[in-house]
């Protein structure tokens, strides 16, 4: 498959990259020949991965960064392009997120969400893009969820965010496309991570009421939502633009029949 083997000579900014998926992509980036640079608030895990990768003789930059504020987001994509000299791939991967009903979402928890998901997830395409648009070409992956489009319970302030992570994807596929960035939206499912095991089914009857839904009778992992990612990062999907690329394990063909549970359930 061409230019999924190696990203030699490319560098690629993951955000929200101390834990979880983010984490995930940055290790196989390195792994691959990518020069990573890792990016999130917390400096001690961006340190904590980048030894990870540095151990394994890949190549690491850490840039503690809040997404949320547009000037730290370019003067971070500047650095970036000042010490590496260029930007092939931004990987739009930190959320903020707590499950809650809408009427007990406060006016400052949804700002807070739409800011980390949506806005800030803006400011880095828009400084990075701007960098591949003057170097000729790059990727742009935003990661999403389909109740983005399908909702969910206790989702409202994540699901339209994410929505906008979709539609921003589209429309700057729209008008980059032409000038080779190609911009697309991975929809993971549910993911076995420790985040995921501790927000989303801390008990065991939580674990299996969502496994109910999923065809696959499994949580995903992040080795292969990780590999999903990468083939849209890749010389490969060259000609894919605008793109949603759902793994899942067929959860979202039940959506429909999705009812929230009981408070306190």
């Amino acid at each position: 498959m061409k230019g999924f083997e190696s990203f030699n000579g490319k560098t690629a900014m993951v955000t929200g990259a101390g834990t979880g998926l983010g984490r995930g992509f940055a290790l196989r980036l390195a792994e691959l020949g990518a020069t990573v640079v890792l990016a999130a608030r917390r400096e001690d895990r961006l340190e904590a991965v980048a030894k990870e990768i540095r151990d394994a003789g890949g190549k690491a930059l850490v840039v503690p960064l809040d997404i949320r504020d547009a000037d730290a987001v370019e003067a971070a994509v500047a650095r970036i392009v000042d010490e590496t000299g260029r930007l092939d791939i931004l990987i739009n991967n930190a959320a903020g997120n707590f499950l809650a009903r809408a009427e007990d979402i406060t006016p400052n928890g949804w700002t807070a969400v739409v800011n980390i998901v949506l806005n800030g997830s803006f400011f880095c395409a828009r400084a990075a893009g701007l960098r591949m648009l003057e170097q000729g070409g790059g990727k742009i992956l935003n990661v999403t969820a389909s109740y983005a489009w399908v909702g969910g319970p206790n989702t409202a302030h994540s699901a339209s965010a994410k929505a906008g992570l979709i539609t921003m994807a589209k429309t700057l596929a729209v008008e980059w496309g032409g000038r080779n960035v190609q911009v697309n939206c991975l929809c993971p499912g549910f993911i076995d991570t420790e985040q995921s095991r501790e927000k989303l089914w801390p008990t065991e009857a939580a674990r299996n009421h969502i496994l109910e839904r999923v065809p696959a009778g499994r949580f995903g992992t992040v080795e292969e939502t990780v590999e999903a990612g990468l083939f849209l990062c890749s010389d490969a999907a060259n000609y894919v633009n605008g793109e949603v690329f759902t793994i899942d394990g067929g959860e979202w063909l039940n959506k429909g029949a999705l009812q929230a549970p009981e408070k306190g359930a």
